[in-house]
């Protein structure tokens, strides 16, 4: 991990993730854990740490060097959003360093948060209410779209325009970019708002996209 960190290190790419996908009660998740803070120890404040974070550990990832922690299950589980949870974590980490991570799935009237792996539907509808709501706990949003996520198969365009209408803090759309026109056509649909994350689609994780590329197009869409 600590190389790839490098790479964006040396690259000057800011708000890269570095996602702890073993759980605390995995055998793996020491190694895991030790990875990630070597990542976060190369690049000091370049890059945010999730999976898995809460209140109780929060403080080693951002100790390391991490500018965020992103929080997912600890809030968004069984089906509801825990308030009292959100509002332990950002008293916790402080709301500047915190990033919401909001996974979600169409549905017949609009997308809404899913939990437990995606595999619970909340009420709740992703839009300008909730994210208004929610933006008072925190300093950032990552919203995956799950239908695509993975899949390098093409954004969920919709959820893309959705998104662009809100003119609030910062939001990171991630599922299904595999190519340069998807990137094209996220700057148009979100209105040049959004962010954009990209793993499996790039080359230095296996796929066919230049990271190189991807990082010039995406400076050069810069306000």
């Amino acid at each position: 991990a600590a190389y790839f960190a490098g790479i964006y290190r040396d690259a000057g790419i800011r708000g890269g993730h570095v996602i702890l996908l073993n759980s605390e009660e995995s055998s793996y998740y020491e190694a895991t854990k030790r990875q990630a803070l070597a990542a976060l120890r190369a690049y000091p404040g370049g890059l945010q740490a999730g999976g898995g974070i809460c209140p109780e550990n929060a403080a080693d990832f951002l100790e390391a060097g991490a500018s965020h922690v992103i929080v997912t299950s600890y809030v968004f589980y069984n089906g509801k959003i825990h308030y009292e949870r959100l509002k332990k974590m950002s008293d916790a980490v402080g709301k500047e360093r915190l990033v919401l991570d909001l996974s979600c799935r169409r549905t017949a009237d609009g997308f809404r948060v899913v939990t437990d792996r995606w595999q619970k539907m909340t009420e709740e509808a992703v839009g300008e209410r909730l994210l208004d709501r929610l933006s008072a706990y925190c300093d950032e949003f990552l919203v995956h779209a799950v239908d695509v996520e993975g899949r390098a198969g093409g954004m969920e365009e919709d959820l893309v325009r959705l998104l662009g209408k809100w003119e609030g803090k910062p939001v990171t759309y991630a599922g299904g970019v595999h190519s340069y026109e998807d990137l094209e056509r996220l700057r148009t649909l979100g209105r040049n708002r959004l962010h954009v994350t990209i793993g499996s689609a790039l080359d230095l994780f296996g796929g066919c996209l230049s990271w190189k590329k991807v990082s010039e197009i995406c400076a050069a869409h810069v306000e």
